[in-house]
């Protein structure tokens, strides 16, 4: 990547996301740590949340600790025992895409962390954004979004985002935005 094409890679994300410096970003993102495939927040795949629950009350909501499962290296929490063995037949219907980073970063090429309340299904998949302003910019164009980040994650699923950020070290191949 030269350095042109990778200053306007870093001022075309940071006027998306709406921040003046694009070292602000590490700070306002939770960015994933090494190899992190999975978002986790104080040990848990979405903050805790029942991923379930976002299919079947259609409303994000705190699991318990009593009810827990494990899956592609991360502890999902669920409010009952139903919705853990619902969970536990079927993961892949459940758990949140991009192993729940914001869907809006992974068609931007790099892996934010992402709000629980900041969700959407779509095609019968869970999609989080890493706030309630980003997912308004990701609705706009929904169906490009993912082709984007589905196309990156191929890329950066297993890439800290760290390296995703250093034009030294970002993978070759990768899109920014809807396509």
């Amino acid at each position: 990547m030269t350095k042109r094409s990778s200053f306007m890679r870093s001022a075309a994300l940071a006027a998306v996301l709406g921040i003046s410096a694009v070292g602000s970003i590490v700070a306002i993102s939770a960015p994933a740590s090494a190899a992190q495939e999975v978002h986790i927040v104080e040990g848990y795949a979405l903050q805790g949340f029942d991923p379930v629950a976002y299919f079947t009350v259609g409303a994000p909501t705190p699991g318990n600790s009593e009810f827990k499962t494990e899956h592609g290296g991360a502890t999902y929490r669920f409010a009952s025992a139903e919705n853990r063995d619902l969970f536990n037949a079927d993961p892949e219907k459940y758990a949140p895409q991009y192993g729940g980073f914001c869907a809006f970063g992974a068609a931007m090429g790099r892996k934010f962390g992402a709000d629980p309340q900041a969700w959407r299904i779509v095609d019968d998949k869970l999609y989080l954004n890493l706030n309630k302003e980003i997912q308004q910019r990701w609705v706009a164009d929904i169906p490009g979004f993912i082709r984007g980040a589905d196309h990156n994650w191929e890329i950066i699923e297993s890439i800290e985002d760290a390296k995703l950020a250093d034009e030294k070290m970002a993978p070759k191949g990768l899109t920014i935005g809807a396509q």
